[in-house]
């Protein structure tokens, strides 16, 4: 997570973060009453979280299920937070909260291409909010450091999850909506921008 966007100790109220967030020409994330900026991403991030949205749009392509990319945000009204995931899939009917501009309630599938200063939060507190959206079946991290994708699945009806990673030379499947990511694929133009030969 970024450092507060606003002053430290200063609580805010959601509607109070929707006045801020549309007079802004920057993203800022919100938990529980305080404002985080949101810090800009790397041409090597970017790369990657555009790889990973036409993965899952093309696959998606017919379904009824549908990939976003970072513009839109979304609420976990249990951790009162509202973030803007790399990616979000929603399969079937889309819930939208009451804001202006909207987030939305319900992701299927949620996607952060991890960095250096936000690795050990996506991956640790961030994650632990995500998983109290009850629609949430799939949480895939892309990693910065190495062509590597995690997927965590909620295990059935239950409040646990499975982990698997696939690395260089692997595919992965995402549930629920059932797309197979290729790591070679994702990784080729992130692999181009550091001036490394491809994976294959």
């Amino acid at each position: 997570m970024s450092r507060p966007a606003c002053r430290a100790g200063v609580r805010y109220t959601y509607e109070e973060y929707l006045t801020a967030e549309r007079g802004s020409n920057v993203r800022h994330e919100f938990l529980a009453g305080e404002i985080f900026l949101m810090a800009g991403a790397t041409p090597e991030h970017e790369e990657l979280a555009a790889s990973v949205l036409v993965a899952f749009r093309t696959q998606l392509e017919g379904s009824d299920c549908r990939a976003f990319g970072s513009n839109l945000r979304v609420r976990v009204r249990e951790r009162d937070l509202i973030t803007y995931p790399d990616v979000s899939v929603v399969c079937g009917t889309l819930e939208r909260d009451d804001g202006t501009p909207p987030a939305i309630l319900n992701p299927a599938v949620l996607v952060e291409v991890t960095s250096d200063s936000t690795e050990a939060y996506d991956r640790g507190d961030k994650f632990e909010h995500y998983r109290c959206v009850p629609s949430l079946e799939a949480m895939v991290f892309v990693s910065h450091r190495e062509p590597r994708i995690d997927v965590c699945t909620r295990a059935g009806s239950g409040r646990g999850w499975t982990d698997e990673t696939a690395l260089a030379g692997a595919h992965v499947r995402v549930p629920p909506c059932g797309i197979e990511l290729d790591v070679d694929g994702l990784y080729a133009g992130w692999q181009a921008l550091h001036g490394r030969p491809g994976t294959r």
